[in-house]
C-alpha cells in the first residue's frame, strides 16, 4: 500500500504533498532525520489528509494532482479550512 499525505506547517501556513509505503517513518524523516532544506526550514510537520492507493503508479499520480493548481485549491478549501 501506498499513501498519498498533505503535511502543514502551523508555524508557517505552509504545506507540503508526498507519497509513501511508510507514513510513520516518512513523517520521522520529515520532522527529524530529514535533511532537505526546504523541509527542514518548515519544522515542524503534521499530517493533516491522507489517502491509500494500492499501486505506486496511482499514489503518484494522486500525488502529482495534489500538488497542481487544482490540487493545492482543494487542499485550502476542504482541509485546511478550519485550521
Amino acid at each position: 500500500m501506498y499513501t498519498v499525505y498533505v503535511l502543514y506547517s502551523r508555524a508557517f501556513d505552509t504545506c507540503y504533498v508526498g507519497y509513501t509505503s511508510d507514513l510513520s517513518s516518512r513523517l520521522l524523516s520529515h520532522n527529524e532525520l530529514g535533511t532537505s532544506n526546504w523541509t527542514k526550514r518548515y519544522r515542524p510537520w503534521e499530517v493533516i489528509y491522507s489517502e491509500e492507493y494500492s499501486t505506486k503508479r496511482a499514489a503518484m499520480q494522486r500525488e502529482k494532482e495534489l500538488k497542481s493548481g487544482v490540487g493545492r485549491e482543494f487542499i485550502r478549501k476542504n482541509i485546511l479550512k478550519d485550521k
